[in-house]
């Protein structure tokens, strides 16, 4: 028997397989969205890059995976994404997965603050939460920064599991992150102080973590949900609350159309804003989910004082 095609065919199992080494060894991770990749990218650091799954300015909400994150599932170890909920494009392909690969909803974390129709509440066991018209669950978990340290905490958890040898490492870098995520808390609130009173409309309901740890003052959404344009009876009522509320901005988001926001203000001094929920314009990696945290504090501030 020849031995040389042999040896190719194992070669390629191994470096193809989930098993495979990264970084010297490390698993092969992906992460689904910018935000969790640079949270799983954090915890890695010294150890191996996970792959970002969707990339480029394309939302969750309504995105379909292409054949290169069809390739990146299957090899991977380890995948990290928030829940079917938001990534619905990978409920399917996560069932998929090759042997001994591990897909781990951060959604279901355990201890993960989860906030719905407007009531808080702790998150525990593998249940979904639950799914109504107002009473949505906001999957958005990321932009509440002590959901990002607990999310930080499992994934150094499932790290650790499966790939022991650099247990200490993944330890040690959640532990930095989490002082570091610690300090971005501290110096958003003091940015965002001075506007939080003041009522605004965001584009879809997505923000409710992030104005629930600020203290901020939300007047509404032009849309309940990303994936559903609002009808001319919404469009009206949104109108109505920027001119008795005072709402003194209407923020778009770069994935969806603006018309909708220019059509909600005509008429009103209301200005224009941009957030976006997931960093479309930002690069991927670490430092990415800090300055994406950053830049909603700071288009809140720029659009919402006075002047």
């Amino acid at each position: 028997m020849n031995r040389f095609p042999v040896f190719l065919l194992i070669f390629s199992f191994l470096a193809f397989s989930p098993f495979s080494a990264q970084g010297g060894g490390a698993p092969k991770v992906a992460a689904s969205i910018k935000p969790i990749h640079s949270l799983v990218a954090g915890v890695m650091k010294g150890a191996g890059e996970p792959v970002l799954i969707l990339r480029g300015g394309a939302s969750p909400h309504t995105y379909s995976l292409r054949p290169s994150g069809m390739r990146t599932l299957q090899i991977a170890r380890l995948v990290f994404w928030v829940g079917g909920e938001l990534e619905a494009f990978l409920r399917k392909p996560l069932t998929n997965l090759p042997r001994g690969a591990r897909a781990v909803a951060l959604s279901r974390a355990e201890g993960l603050i989860h906030r719905a129709g407007g009531r808080d509440h702790e998150h525990h066991g593998d249940s979904a939460p639950e799914h109504g018209e107002r009473g949505e669950a906001d999957m958005h978990i990321w932009l509440d920064p002590v959901n990002a340290r607990r999310m930080v905490g499992v994934i150094a958890v499932e790290l650790s599991r499966a790939d022991v040898a650099r247990a200490a490492l993944y330890r040690a870098n959640a532990s930095r992150l989490t002082r570091k995520l610690e300090g971005l808390e501290s110096n958003i609130r003091t940015m965002l102080r001075p506007v939080a009173g003041v009522p605004y409309i965001v584009f879809h309901d997505a923000y409710r973590f992030f104005e629930s740890r600020f203290g901020l003052s939300p007047a509404g959404a032009l849309t309940l949900s990303a994936g559903r344009i609002p009808g001319a009876r919404r469009l009206v009522a949104i109108r109505r609350k920027i001119r008795t509320l005072g709402a003194r901005c209407v923020f778009a988001e770069p994935q969806f159309t603006p018309r909708l926001v220019k059509t909600a203000v005509a008429g009103s001094s209301a200005r224009v804003g941009v957030l976006d929920p997931l960093g479309a314009d930002l690069k991927a990696g670490e430092e990415m989910y800090f300055s994406l945290m950053r830049g909603l504090a700071s288009s809140l501030v720029g659009c919402l004082s006075p002047g």
